[in-house]
């Protein structure tokens, strides 16, 4: 039976002098999945993140990629080569440059260096995807704007973009909606299961409107433990993670 998921993390532990940001953690992403992983904070989300591109060695376990690749021990950058895109919760963008330059810069060519982008030597084939990219995001009529001027919800938009023509077949995404107004939290989700026709996608978020408008199945973490898998109204109905969840809210209360 061929296994169509490309991403397998087992059993992985991340411990920090006895405290154990993943504990036993097991988490797999299918082919073109649109996932979405919700938790408490302190749940273990990002650490999750960190370990599949890279950022994190755990100090057990396994994270399995494509066919059979083994990511922990690999540096961040030959994570990103061999195809694990991430956009961090806050947008690094150039704020200087224009949103073609950003994505000119982030394209995926053989040689790297601004050298490229400054002199405008960039090849017929890695314009087009900078043009396709641009219409993806929805930016084509802000190609030549400075990155800076673009609204919250457009720099994430670009940043989004300068990951996706680095051609990844797992995108890794943390907070895309914080700080967005309702409408470009609408686009972003659009946006989002667009690309997921194209490559699998984790995100990560505590907006539940928003997790309810783009995700099929969600993980639910707690303690660094994956407690639950589903649709929304499952994860929701869960009474481990409902009581995970009031328990928090009465702690803080």
């Amino acid at each position: 039976m061929t296994d169509d998921r490309i991403l397998i993390c087992e059993h992985v532990i991340v411990d920090y002098d006895g405290f154990k940001a993943l504990n036993n953690c097991n988490f797999s992403v299918h082919y073109n999945e649109l996932r979405v992983v919700i938790g408490p904070n302190g749940a273990g989300k990002t650490t999750l993140l960190d370990v599949i591109c890279g950022k994190t060695t755990p100090t057990s376990g396994t994270v399995r990629f494509g066919p059979g690749i083994n990511l922990v021990g690999k540096n961040a950058e030959d994570i990103t080569k061999l195809g694990v895109g991430r956009k961090f919760q806050a947008p690094s963008i150039y704020s200087n440059l224009t949103v073609w330059q950003n994505l000119d810069l982030s394209v995926k060519r053989a040689s790297k260096g601004v050298f490229p982008t400054l002199v405008g030597t960039s090849t017929p084939a890695e314009r087009a995807k900078i043009r396709e990219a641009l219409e993806t995001i929805g930016l084509t009529a802000q190609a030549q704007a400075r990155a800076g001027a673009l609204s919250h919800g457009q720099k994430q938009w670009l940043e989004i973009g300068m990951v996706i023509v680095q051609e990844p077949a797992l995108l890794l995404v943390d907070e895309p909606v914080a700080g967005m107004s309702d409408k470009e939290t609408e686009q972003t989700g659009q946006l989002l299961q667009t690309l997921s026709a194209q490559q699998a996608i984790v995100v990560i978020e505590h907006d539940m409107d928003f997790v309810r408008q783009i995700a099929n199945i969600v993980t639910v973490l707690a303690e660094g433990t994956v407690i639950c898998e589903g649709t929304v109204d499952t994860v929701q109905a869960d009474e481990h993670v409902r009581e995970i969840y009031l328990g928090r809210a009465k702690v803080a209360h």
